[in-house]
């Protein structure tokens, strides 16, 4: 009983971890990354399409990405949808393929990012003890309904505790790292 709550909280947290890393690999740093542009959505037949299912992105050099369209047709849509994102880069375009040309970051733009990954931090810092509260809350109801002994939920809260310490260490390290990449000249 206490091992299926317990797993089924490390589940749910790794998925927030996943969740934390794919928010930050879209937040800009000083170099290249296929993740700034993959989960951008592209207005494309009428639907809503993250652009990595559109195009191919590499990395020529370190401060630019090369997106190719698999789809000739859809250069227009792409283009427009990079501009339309608060990435605040403008595409070139030659008809085949879109450059980007990823410009040096100010110290003011380093200073907001750092701001904005320590927000999306303490949102998976939330999202982590949302999920303790539910498991403890789940444990409760098993001691309520004698399911599990009194010492039983006693120990359940301290061992989910526990994993939520561990992964909001996790969290913090993520951040500290994203930190570390964006303050990098």
């Amino acid at each position: 009983m206490l091992k299926e709550v317990y797993k089924e909280t490390e589940i749910r947290m790794k998925s927030a971890i996943q969740a934390l890393e794919e928010d930050l690999a879209g937040i800009r740093t000083g170099r290249a990354h296929p993740g700034l542009v993959e989960r951008l959505p592209i207005e494309y037949y009428g639907m809503q399409t993250p652009l990595v299912q559109l195009a191919s992105i590499s990395v020529p050099d370190p401060r630019s990405l090369l997106i190719k369209p698999f789809d000739a047709s859809s250069i227009k849509a792409i283009e427009r949808g990079i501009q339309a994102s608060e990435l605040g880069l403008n595409p070139n375009n030659d008809g085949k393929a879109i450059r980007l040309v990823l410009p040096p970051l100010t110290e003011e733009r380093r200073r907001d990012l750092v701001k904005l990954v320590h927000s999306r931090l303490e949102e998976a810092r939330v999202a982590a003890r949302n999920i303790r509260r539910d498991s403890i809350k789940d444990l409760r109801e098993f001691e309520q309904e004698k399911m599990i002994s009194e010492d039983d939920l006693k120990k359940g809260e301290e061992e989910l505790q526990k994993i939520t310490d561990r992964y909001i260490a996790e969290i913090n390290t993520i951040g500290e790292n994203k930190e570390e990449e964006i303050l990098e000249h």
